[in-house]
């Protein structure tokens, strides 16, 4: 318990920045016009490429004998994977719905 307190003491202000970060996105995305949804989650979810990559970097650097970390970053690698899979699913979606009808 004192090693945890000590690292919220150490990363006060990253705590501060991370709460800032949360009301603010909330602010954003509820001030989205609802015709925008569909494309910025979409995008949103794309991002998700970076967690992938991150989730990979990390396995690469973690001890092999650390199965701990090698589940938890396969874990993230499976559900980037799904996550960006469905924001393309969604952009699609939404594309074929200004295709014009035969």
């Amino acid at each position: 318990m004192n090693t945890f307190l000590e690292f919220i003491n150490e990363n006060l202000q990253l705590l501060y920045i991370l709460i800032l970060a949360i009301f603010i996105g909330f602010e954003l995305i509820k001030n989205v016009p609802t015709v925008l949804h569909t494309p910025l989650m979409s995008g949103a979810n794309a991002l998700s490429g970076v967690v992938i990559v991150g989730a990979i970097l990390v396995m690469l650097q973690s001890n092999p004998n650390d199965y701990l970390a090698l589940s938890l970053g396969f874990i993230a690698v499976v559900l980037g994977i799904i996550n960006v899979v469905g924001g393309f699913a969604v952009t699609d979606r939404m594309l074929q719905m200004f295709k014009k009808k035969k």
